[in-house]
């Protein structure tokens, strides 16, 4: 996998590219169309295709307390734009010099003197530099000034929405996971590690794995039908986000039941791709109610799991 951390470290065959600068939060169907245009683009110049890319998100640095909680994490952003082609991912560690540099300064240091690049690809609600002060028309007029070739990738549409991450973001904190798929183009993921819970899914006749250490926006409170990966093997799955109110639990918690599954998970990583919300949390009069509905969840969950294709890990 061609990733970079340090320019100064990117090889030569990597310059004179063509670029796509941005956060690519989730790789969503948006995201895809514009690494599809910039490999046409790297053909048309006879480059390689690259994606720039950040972390931390700048948000993080300049505004932590409204920095979005991210769609994915690092590392799958790079293996998912590398399976869209990219011929290499550049994922610069964000400072506050980085976020200080002009529109203009930053496109001559990284555009220009860095990259080299001959062409760009980019959205509509492309931003840069200090302040976010370049718009695509400033982009514009400094790639015809350089001689670099600019696109301008129009966003698709889902059901009537431009798809966007913070659209996909308001799905998932609303709990509408399938209508996020539709705008990812994939079920929406998360990992964790598996830690030690309280154990009370075994005396249940449920062991399930408690994922904790997760670092990416989670679905709302609720049930949900889903598929776990274990070592790159997946497993249908029922997924509880929230406390457990029969037992007057009011922490939140992640739990994954693993259908079928047998083996033990403690200090795996995980990763949990969410399908369909079944229903809310609710407390139930007793723990024989509870395991009669966790049951009919785990009934459901595995007939979800059987009418969705297997996606690719």
């Amino acid at each position: 996998m061609n990733l970079f951390r340090d320019l100064s470290q990117l090889p030569e065959q990597f310059r004179h590219c063509a670029l796509s600068i941005g956060n690519f939060d989730g790789v969503h169907r948006g995201h895809a169309r514009i690494v599809q245009r910039l490999l046409a683009a790297a053909r048309a110049v006879g480059g390689p295709a690259v994606v720039f890319t950040f972390d931390p998100h700048p948000a993080r640095l300049l505004h932590p307390e409204r920095a979005p909680a991210p769609l994915g994490w690092t590392d799958r952003k790079v293996r998912l734009l590398r399976e869209l082609g990219a011929d290499a991912v550049i994922v610069y560690p964000t400072d506050l010099a980085f976020l200080q540099l002009e529109a203009r300064e930053f496109f001559n240091r990284i555009v220009r003197e860095r990259l080299a690049a001959r062409a760009m690809v980019e959205g509509p609600n492309f931003f840069f530099g200090h302040n976010r002060t370049g718009t695509v028309d400033a982009l514009r007029q400094f790639c015809a000034e350089a001689g670099v070739a600019l696109e301008v990738v129009e966003p698709i549409r889902v059901d009537g929405a431009n798809v966007s991450s913070s659209r996909i973001r308001a799905l998932v904190a609303e709990g509408r996971v399938d209508q996020a798929h539709a705008m990812l183009g994939r079920p929406y993921r998360i990992h964790g590690e598996v830690i030690r819970g309280a154990g009370r899914g075994r005396t249940l006749g449920y062991p399930t794995a408690n994922v904790g250490r997760t670092d990416t926006l989670l679905p709302s409170e609720g049930i949900y039908a889903g598929r776990a990966w274990v070592d790159d093997s997946p497993w249908p799955a029922a997924i509880s986000i929230g406390p457990n109110p029969t037992f007057d639990e009011t922490a939140l918690k992640v739990e994954v039941y693993l259908i079928e599954f047998e083996g033990d998970l403690y200090e795996k990583v995980i990763e949990v791709d969410f399908l369909t919300q079944l229903r809310k949390i609710k407390r139930f009069r007793s723990a024989e109610q509870l395991t009669t509905q966790m049951n009919r969840d785990i009934a459901t969950a595995r007939d979800v799991c059987r009418r969705f294709e297997l996606p690719s890990q």
